[in-house]
């Protein structure tokens, strides 16, 4: 073992030394390197930088890390040990149940509406432009029978913003797809009324080796508690997995099957309308299948860091199209007909759906 390499985390050198021994000579291409790469990164191994001398004995730990995650990253694709079992399915029920009852917690007259009220310095962050994401327990992803629950909150400050332009992007399901480009490939509305909206949405997933995709169901419901607060709920009523999706094989599993990425999943957002702007809280649950305990210690910072990034995204990208069909409308406004535009992120006219919320 060579000791240029410098380890953070003890469990983690402890591990390394033990597949060390174990492992066998393995052999090595960009793809690999290049994943565990990444791997190593969020364990805080150092490698040297792409093009300079590594140390020697280090295409030996470049072997040994990429068979383990090779095999982190393979494990899951067998097909019956993905299989969404009702026990685990009963466990994501009772949970839903509990972080429901937190966000009624939220609604009570006197209590907090948003939770960085209990905090003044992370609404200030807030406004200086950042984008706060943490996970919701110390324990997450939380382990279930079957499966893991991951559970993460975030916020964004929106200036210059209302709560209708909020919702006329977030009820706007037909520009999903440019929206919250390049995962969702497309999307549509289902039924649409005054505050309950259904909708499909099909993600795609190139995190692992096979290309898959989801292909799911939502149903949505929003609730106005004054002209300045609204919150919204957003759960899944079917998930399907797309297998070898883009080839000539392309195929839909039954619900419950396949690599078990993503079983289930359930936001909560509370939307407040002042200091300027539209501060957004989101709560975004996820049901997958578990990860084996002897690699959790790898795949669990993989996880983690994917999770954070992919809430984070999803808010920005909502700031991103909220600003744009803003300045949009603005323009579209303008009493100089040369002004008036169609056909960007968000169209401009908004849809009668939409209306009706704020009558």
């Amino acid at each position: 073992m060579n000791n240029d390499i410098r380890y953070s985390n003890r469990e983690a050198k402890e591990t390394f030394m033990v597949e060390s021994a174990r492992s066998s000579s393995v052999g090595t291409d960009t793809e690999g390197e290049a994943l565990v790469g990444d791997m190593c990164e969020v364990i805080d191994f150092e490698l040297p930088e792409q093009g300079s001398a590594r140390p020697h004995g280090m295409p030996r730990a470049i072997q040994i890390l990429r068979a383990i995650l090779l095999a982190a990253l393979l494990y899951p694709m067998g097909g019956s040990a993905a299989d969404l079992k009702p026990e685990t399915t009963q466990a994501w029920q009772q949970y839903i149940t509990a972080a429901e009852a937190r966000n009624q917690a939220h609604l009570a007259s006197g209590s907090p509406f948003l939770s960085i009220d209990a905090e003044p310095a992370q609404a200030a962050k807030l406004r200086q432009g950042e984008i706060l994401a943490s996970p919701a327990a110390p324990n997450v992803p939380v382990k279930v029978h079957g499966g893991l629950i991951h559970d993460w909150t975030g916020a964004i400050f929106i200036p210059n913003a209302t709560v209708p332009d909020i919702l006329r992007v977030t009820r706007d399901y037909a520009h999903y797809n440019t929206v919250f480009h390049p995962n969702v490939v497309s999307a549509k509305p289902l039924e649409t009324g005054d505050w309950e909206d259904t909708f499909s949405m099909m993600v795609m997933n190139t995190s692992f080796f096979a290309k898959s995709a989801l292909d799911s169901d939502y149903r949505s419901e929003f609730t106005r508690l004054d002209d300045q607060r609204w919150y919204s709920t957003t759960e899944t009523t079917r998930v399907q997995e797309i297998s070898d999706y883009g080839s000539p094989s392309e195929h839909m599993l039954p619900e419950g099957h396949g690599i078990g990425i993503i079983w289930r999943l359930y936001s909560m957002a509370r939307y407040e309308e002042r200091d300027g702007g539209v501060y957004i809280e989101l709560e975004a649950i996820a049901l997958s299948r578990d990860i084996p305990a002897a690699l959790r210690l790898f795949v669990d910072p993989i996880v983690r860091r994917v999770s954070k990034s992919s809430l984070v995204t999803s808010l920005q990208q909502t700031a991103d199209a909220v600003r744009s069909a803003t300045a949009i409308i603005s323009r579209s406004i303008d009493p100089r007909p040369s002004v008036a535009k169609s056909g960007s992120i968000v169209s401009i006219s908004v849809s009668a759906t939409t209306m009706r919320s704020f009558r």
